[in-house]
C-alpha cells in the first residue's frame, strides 16, 4: 500500500501532485535508486484517480529523467535521482525563504546589511560558535 498524500480540492493539478508525492518518496528512502517505482495501475487504484492521470504523472518524472523503463520490468528510479532531487529542491527552498525573507524586510525598512547581520548571528548561535542571545 502507497502513502501519498492528493489533494483533490486543490489548484495544483493532480498529475503534478502525484509527480511530487513520488518524488517525496524517493527522497524519503521509501522508492530506491535501481528498483522499481509505482506503478500506473498501483497509483490509480489506491489513489482513485485515473489511470491516465496517473501516467501523465509518471511522464512527468520520465521525462526529467527521475524514473527510466528498464526492460522486462516496470519503471525504475534512475541512478543518482536523490542527489538531484535534493540538489533541485535545495535550490528551489533557498530562493523562496530568500525571497520572502528580502520581501519582508524591504516592508519593514531594514537594509541588506541588517539581515546579513541577523541570518549570521543566527547562524552562530545554530551551530554553537557564538555565544546564545
Amino acid at each position: 500500500m502507497i502513502d501519498l498524500r492528493i489533494d483533490f480540492d486543490g489548484i495544483k493539478p493532480i498529475y503534478i501532485q502525484v509527480a511530487e508525492a513520488i518524488e517525496d518518496d524517493i527522497i524519503a528512502g521509501k522508492l530506491n535508486e535501481g528498483f522499481p517505482a509505482y506503478s500506473q495501475l498501483v497509483l490509480s487504484r489506491e489513489l482513485g484517480i485515473n489511470p491516465a492521470t496517473a501516467a501523465k504523472g509518471i511522464n512527468q518524472l520520465v521525462g526529467k529523467g527521475i524514473l527510466e523503463k528498464q526492460r522486462g520490468l516496470s519503471m525504475v528510479v534512475a541512478d543518482g535521482t536523490v542527489k538531484r532531487l535534493l540538489s533541485e529542491r535545495r535550490d528551489t527552498e533557498i530562493w523562496t525563504m530568500a525571497e520572502s525573507l528580502v520581501d519582508g524586510a524591504v516592508k519593514i525598512g531594514l537594509s541588506k546589511e541588517d539581515v546579513i547581520t541577523k541570518i549570521t548571528e543566527l547562524f552562530e548561535c545554530k551551530d554553537g560558535s557564538g555565544a546564545n542571545e
